[in-house]
């Protein structure tokens, strides 16, 4: 449907309604988890959402209403899934039609931050993992599938993480970023809304903006920079997923040099909608709007200060509730109002809401299998990282005599999945232990040796004994976002962390230490003093400063949170069914106090130099090992000598010939960096501009091109606009965290 149609029918629906109902429109104040009750088959409504839609005259949004985890307290005994899904959806979408005057329907959000937090749901890795696969292509096919189901149970706005961009492994939230390089992030952005949005589901972006460029890697807290760091760094993957026509945009609770997000005019005015042309709508954060008093004094002042900034939709916060007073008071306008109702109707007019408002329930719910849907799997192949190899001890022999599988995260489906999680059953899951097993049978002995945290002398002594019985022993260690555990909750959902919960990641549970904890390094030293050979493996949502874990194992894997499937993938690749070919999406730290340890820092100083410390960050972005090598020849970089009106009309191709030189099929992974040597601001040491994946068989050569645009090459120069300036820039071809090759460009 043509703007020009749903604005037409919108501005026709705005001009009958009252006040009232206009805010009710603006208003997401309910947990729809909670405003039912299941019963067998029957589905009941709470007084709540009665008087909700009695007092506006209809809803304007309901969040959440298929959530499952522990915060919403439902699971396969009281929540929703299959054929009382679609049936509670109706019930609830009947009864606001019946209760608005104008007939207007209800948009139902859900959170979908690598697939959907509902029961029976197609789970993805986390976003890291995605990242690490360097492999838009893959994540677009995986997405299609979550967007799919997500349209059969009748969502209109998938809440995704896709804009945040972590750079400070401390912060809990970093599994939810896809890398941080804005680069990298902008390319799966894109993906993740065209492929979402191409089966008819709306994608919220979240979060606007510079939500990880946290203090101290505290959440939530301020991001301490100026309008050039945040142009360079956080706002690409928002331009991304504009120019993608992304329908939806999250703020972020973070404060921007002293202004917060949900009250920032310039950040979601001018720079969203004047610069990057967004025409959809932005919904607040969980009760953000309220945490605006800090700054107004009360959330009336709070509602209208948002309002005005350009936050269309709340999400449980009472200061939206309070906009009719903040219009008496004089704080905001009907104009203001009217401006934010308007793209609310507009998108319920173009998701077909008043055409279609019900779904079909004679419509047998499909089953969404790994088997069916193998994209998930694939993600966790593509995904892990092979850090360390040494003396080629992977892949391992299938006629290997005995191998210990050791490790807290050995066998723990909830700690591979992250946070925003819902139930699962254990029957769809496969653990590194199930993996193993699946080459082994029972010549795999497991051991659990600790917990993330705590554990007891007897399961060390346990462990210890059967990494001594055995050829080699598999370290499974990490953490864990799983809120399946001892876990309170504050208002908006996230874990309140304390000393004694499970989770050493996810939100609300940040960490001043990125070591491993004490218990896992202490069970480390006890196997690697047995003499077995070891292969760690690790599995967590951040970046750890790995130290004398990475250095005493013969081999590393690095798995991030991989999934339902990961223990499947990361068995096949300790087998040698599967080549790794995840890179690094972040770099590996060599202690806490290294930070910042990203790769693309500012050239204005030599990064991370201490007098006691290498160098450098342990494992940097984009290293990662495969099982085979891969030769590149006829490098060419174009002209030395380039005209900045030419580099505007051609761009520049990068090209190449690689051939797999090795045993083993496997993915090449290019990537292509600048390094700007002259200019009128300071440039950063390397900026990823393109990279491809390509699987080149053994002995197969394949020629390669990467084209840079000339915005590849624009700064945003020292009066804030976005060109190319004269200079010359270094080019940069890399493949496993080397360079293979090279060429300075003169612009002029």
């Amino acid at each position: 449907m043509e703007k020009n149609t749903y604005s037409t029918k919108a501005k026709e629906l705005l001009a009958e309604m009252t006040l009232q109902e206009k805010i009710g429109q603006l208003n997401q104040k309910l947990y729809g988890f909670g405003i039912y009750e299941r019963d067998g088959e029957e589905i009941s409504f709470s007084q709540e959402f009665k008087d909700e839609v009695e007092k506006y005259g209809g809803l304007g949004t309901l969040y959440g209403l298929y959530r499952a985890d522990p915060w919403s307290q439902k699971d396969y005994e009281n929540g929703l899934y299959g054929e009382n899904a679609v049936k509670a959806y109706n019930q609830m979408q009947k009864y606001v039609l019946e209760h608005s005057r104008l007939k207007i329907p209800a948009l139902l959000s859900t959170e979908c931050p690598h697939g959907h937090q509902a029961l029976d749901s197609y789970l993805l890795p986390v976003n890291l993992n995605m990242g690490a696969t360097f492999h838009p292509e893959l994540i677009h096919s995986a997405y299609r599938v979550c967007g799919k189901q997500l349209h059969d149970m009748g969502v209109d706005l998938a809440l995704i993480s896709l804009l945040d961009v972590v750079r400070d492994p401390r912060w809990g939230r970093s599994e939810e970023c896809f890398s941080e390089d804005p680069y990298l992030c902008s390319r799966m952005a894109e993906q993740v809304v065209s492929a979402v949005q191409g089966e008819g589901v709306s994608v919220v972006a979240k979060h606007f903006a510079a939500q990880g460029e946290c203090t101290g890697g505290i959440n939530a807290s301020a991001a301490r920079i100026g309008e050039r760091e945040l142009r360079e760094i956080h706002l690409p993957a928002m331009k991304a997923c504009a120019d993608a026509g992304v329908d939806g945009v999250m703020a972020a609770y973070n404060e921007i040099d002293g202004v917060f997000c949900h009250a920032n005019y310039h950040l979601l005015t001018d720079i969203l909608r004047d610069e990057m042309g967004f025409d959809g709508v932005v919904m607040a954060d969980g009760c953000a709007i309220d945490q605006l008093n800090v700054v107004t004094g009360d959330c009336v002042r709070s509602g209208a200060a948002a309002l005005r900034a350009g936050v269309d939709i709340g999400l449980w916060d009472e200061a939206y509730g309070h906009l009719d007073e903040a219009f008496e008071k004089g704080y905001i306008t009907e104009e203001d109002i009217d401006r934010a109702v308007l793209r609310v109707l507009e998108l319920k007019v173009k998701r077909g809401l008043f055409e279609s408002p019900l779904l079909d329930e004679n419509q047998k719910p499909e089953e969404y299998s790994y088997e069916k849907y193998p994209q998930a799997l694939q993600i966790a192949r593509e995904s892990v990282v092979l850090l360390e190899n040494r003396n080629d001890i992977l892949p391992l022999s299938k006629e290997t005599r005995k191998i210990a599988v050791i490790g807290p995260n050995a066998d723990a489906v909830y700690n591979q999945l992250g946070d925003y999680s819902p139930q699962v059953k254990r029957e769809n899951c496969s653990t590194v232990l199930d993996g193993v097993r699946s080459y082994l049978g029972d010549k795999a002995v497991y051991a659990r040796g600790c917990g993330v945290f705590d554990g007891t002398q007897e399961e060390l002594e346990e462990a210890v004994k059967l990494a001594e019985q055995s050829d080699i022993t598999i370290l499974v260690l990490g953490g864990s976002s799983s809120r399946f555990g001892e876990v309170s909750f504050d208002a908006n959902g996230a874990a309140i962390s304390e000393h004694g919960v499970s989770m050493d990641c996810g939100e609300g549970v940040d960490t001043a230490e990125l070591s491993l904890p004490a218990v896992q390094r202490e069970l480390a030293e006890k196997i690697f003093a047995t003499g077995s050979k070891v292969i760690t493996v690790i599995i967590g949502g951040r970046a750890y400063a790995l130290d004398e874990v990475a250095e005493k194992s013969d081999a590393v894997l690095y798995g991030f949170y991989p999934g339902m499937q990961g223990g499947k993938a990361i068995g096949e690749i300790l087998f040698g069914e599967v080549n790794p070919s995840g890179r690094l999406p972040v770099s590996l730290p060599r202690c806490t106090g290294q930070l910042p340890v990203y790769y693309n820092y500012k050239n204005s100083y030599r990064s991370m130099h201490y007098y006691n410390i290498p160098d450098g960050a342990a494992y940097t972005f984009g290293y990662g090992k495969s099982y085979t090598n891969f030769e590149y020849e006829d490098i060419s970089f174009g002209k030395k000598d380039v005209a900045i009106e030419e580099l505007h009309k051609n761009g520049i191709q990068v090209e190449m010939s690689i051939k797999n030189i090795g045993e083993q099929d496997g993915y090449a992974v290019p990537l292509v960096y600048i390094a700007g040597e002259q200019g009128s601001v300071v440039r950063r040491a390397k900026e990823l501009k393109g990279f491809q994946k390509i699987w080149l068989k053994k002995g197969e050569s394949k020629k390669v091109s990467i084209f840079l645009p000339s915005e590849a090459f624009a700064v945003w120069n020292s009066e804030m606009k976005f060109t190319v300036e004269p200079g010359r820039v270094q080019i940069i071809l890399e493949e496993m965290g080397q360079t293979v090759g090279s060429e300075t460009l003169n612009l002029f």
